[in-house]
Parts: structure tokens; sequence; C-alpha cells
């Protein structure tokens, strides 16, 4: 009697991608998750946040936006159908994930949590329409988004490696800076959070709660941590210059610091102009891009190397059993 295959492992029996095309279904997978978070910002940026009135549906009536709601349902109602594209990139890195050879269970696994912090984050979704944009619960949406944007990319990453024990390419405190590096990108992003909860932009032209901090205030700590985060990155740059670290590790700390100083640029330029929307979009873009070159160096800071399957030795025919 034969199993039951699930549709994944049916799909894998029959077919075997390429690491070129197991790469390219992650990077797709990173891309969206990215522009997911763009399109987020564009909706609240141009007041369209309850532009649906409620959740699942658009309004009580109907499922899609209606033509009372103007261009603020149909902006709202495109980013909940951009969702679907994300799922269909995620699906395609499950699958592809699933189908390599030899079997990746590591990378399966990072795949498959992919899509349940898609699930996650669109149950936060539909909690900040219902709350009515609460501040809170926007930034806990973000936040959900950035965790996805995470694991999108450790998957992207871990594509390019083996399933090998990790080893290490640059001497131990290296590494420790890496992390002191990630925990404080961490931070500056949760501090961003604070100073979006805060300010203008609340997602609608109605009346928005915002959080109850000081918005100059919870702006100067968050240009704190940018500047702890600017001189990790640049004390990284430095140090893998003197361990001479392996040139692709040198290459993306130097992309890091090019990162953040843009990021810095523009978001020192949209505190002196009043916020204007397009830059605040700009800002959300370079807090991914950052996000991104932050674990891309992290991660180049160690290596796994590709195991190859070996095949059992069998016994020698032309023994006898005794000899045997």
């Amino acid at each position: 009697m034969e199993a039951v295959l699930t549709p994944l492992a049916y799909i894998a029996q029959r077919w075997t991608p390429s690491p070129r095309i197991v790469r390219r279904a992650a990077l797709s997978a990173v891309v969206m998750s990215v522009l997911i978070v763009v399109t987020g910002g564009a909706v609240r940026l141009t007041g369209s946040g309850l532009g649906c009135d409620t959740w699942p549906k658009c309004t009580d009536d109907s499922l899609i936006a209606t033509p009372e709601q103007g261009l603020h349902g149909a902006i709202e109602f495109g980013n909940r159908m951009l969702t679907y594209v994300l799922c269909a990139a995620v699906g395609w890195a499950i699958i592809a994930a699933r189908s390599a050879k030899p079997r990746r269970p590591g990378l399966t696994q990072l795949a498959w949590s992919q899509f349940w912090l898609v699930m996650a984050n669109g149950i936060i979704g539909g909690i900040t329409v219902l709350t009515e944009l609460n501040p809170w619960t926007v930034a806990g949406h973000f936040l959900l988004a950035t965790a996805l944007l995470t694991v999108t990319t450790l998957t992207w990453l871990r594509t390019h490696e083996g399933d090998g024990a990790p080893r290490p390419r640059v001497p131990r405190p290296v590494r420790k800076l890496s992390w002191a590096l990630i925990v404080s990108s961490v931070v500056l992003i949760a501090a961003g959070t604070t100073v979006t909860g805060s300010g203008r932009h609340a997602g609608d032209s109605s009346e928005v709660p915002r959080m109850p901090f000081d918005y100059v205030t919870v702006a100067h700590v968050h240009a704190v941590f940018a500047w702890v985060v600017c001189a990790l990155a640049v004390a990284m740059w430095l140090v893998l210059r003197v361990v001479d670290a392996p040139a692709d590790t040198r290459a993306r700390a130097r992309d890091l610091v090019l990162v953040l100083l843009a990021q810095g640029v523009i978001g020192y330029v949209q505190y002196f102009t009043d916020t204007p929307e397009v830059l605040v979009g700009s800002h959300m873009l370079g807090s991914c891009l950052v996000w991104i070159a932050v674990l891309r160096v992290a991660m180049s800071t160690r290596e796994r190397p590709h195991t190859t399957a070996t095949i059992p030795a069998q016994p020698d025919p032309t023994l006898s059993a005794s000899t045997v």
C-alpha cells in the first residue's frame, strides 16, 4: 500500500529546482516583504488607513472597495490585495525550498515560518482597522512586517550556503560586534515606531489618537540610536579591514555604512522639513534596506559548508561469506 503524499511532497518527488531557482524564489519573498512595508506606508501617508471601513471585508456589505469610498478605499483595498501577491511569493519560496535536492529541512522550516508571519500580520492588520488605527497596533503591524523581512532575508541568505555546521570567518570579538550591531538596530527600529506613533501622518483624515510621547523628544532619542548604529557600522567596517576579513564580508560592511548615511540624510531632512510624505516613505524603504544590510553583514561573519551525500560502502561480491 503506497503512502499518501502531501501536495508539497508530491511536487518535491517530481520536481528538482536548480539552486538558482531556489535563490530566486527566496529573493522574491524578500522583495515582496519590502514592497508590502512601503505600500503600507503609502496607505498611512495618503490618509487611507480607514479607506476600508472594516475587516476582513472592505465594508459591512462588500468584500471590495466601493465607488463611495473613493481613492482612499482603492488604496487601502489595493494594499490588501498585494498581500495575496506576497503569499504567492512566500508559497513559491516554500515549494522551492521543500523540493531542493538534497532535502534541506532547516531551509524549509525558515520558509514555512514566513507563512505564519504573514498570517499573523494579516490578523494584526485587521485589528488595526477595527481599532481605528490605534498607534500601538500600527506599531505592532510594522514590527511584524519587519520580522517577516528578517525571516525572508535569512532564508535568502541561507540559500547561498550549505547545511554543514557553521564555521567562523572572523575572530570572536568581531562576531560579538556584529551582534551588538543587530541589537542596536532592533532598538533603532522600535524607537522609530514611537516617532511615527507620536507625530504626523496618523493614517486617516479623522482624529486618530497618538502615542503619549513628545514628538521632539522621541525623535531625538531615535537620532541617538541612529548615531550608535552608525558608529558600530563604521567600527565593523574598520575592524574587518584590520583583521583582513574575507572580501565579501568587508564589502557588505561598506554597503551598510553607505545605506546608513543615506538613511540618516533622509531622516534629518524630513525632520527639518516637517516630514513630507515622499521623504517619510523613502525613510521607510531605507529602514528595510538598513535592516537587510545589517543581517547580511552578520551572516557573512560565518559560513556553512555544503555537505555532499555519500553512498554507503557495499560488500565485495567476490569475497566469500566466511571471509566477510
